[in-house]
């Protein structure tokens, strides 16, 4: 049995450690493991194209893109190489192109968004339009992430941010777009 002194200060350290650890708990983030990432049609038809495993930290998860490239055709545009899916548009995968920290919040989904930026163009259309970028505004739904595109020129990434640690398209650099004039509008991780 522990003198009194003792007890009351082992009572008050439990009772401090509780709420913090209780506070970490509230922030984990939701989404853990390993998990499909699909992109969606018009009409809601589905195409896996890889996935995405994340792993929780206390204030949110690091994550790992996986692309299943044996879902895109090759394509030489405007002298690069390029992956990108068929159909009514083509829709061209542009993995970002410098160091980010792969961390994705509650509050923002901001890298992973970066990760998952396509440009989309005409099959009959001659070169790459880095002007018609694809960006995902990605939120949490229930158990999953769902994302909308929107309109993005990426030859904002021409050059390297002065920033690596701040995602570089911001919120004023992106355009809501009508779903129904792009091929594959909707993004899910489930």
């Amino acid at each position: 049995m522990y003198p009194k002194s003792s007890r009351i200060a082992h009572l008050l350290t439990i009772g401090c450690l509780l709420p913090s650890q209780l506070y970490a708990e509230e922030q984990r983030w939701p989404l853990d493991g390993h998990r499909a990432l699909i992109l969606a049609d018009r009409s809601g038809t589905e195409l896996e194209i890889g996935s995405v495993t994340f792993t929780t930290q206390p204030t949110g998860a690091n994550y790992s893109l996986e692309i299943d490239h044996h879902k895109f055709q090759d394509y030489f545009l405007s002298m690069k190489e390029m992956k990108c899916l068929e159909g009514p548009e083509l829709w061209c995968h542009l993995p970002y192109p410098y160091e980010n920290p792969r961390v994705v919040t509650e509050e923002s989904t901001d890298w992973l968004s970066h990760d998952l930026l396509f440009m989309f163009k005409k099959p009959d259309e001659f070169g790459a339009n880095f002007w018609n970028g694809i960006y995902y505004k990605i939120w949490i739904e229930n158990d999953e992430l769902v994302g909308l595109a929107q309109a993005v020129d990426l030859n904002l990434l021409a050059s390297p941010p002065g920033d690596l640690s701040t995602p570089p398209i911001g919120i004023y650099d992106r355009e809501d777009i009508d779903p129904n004039q792009r091929w594959l509008p909707k993004l899910i991780i489930r």
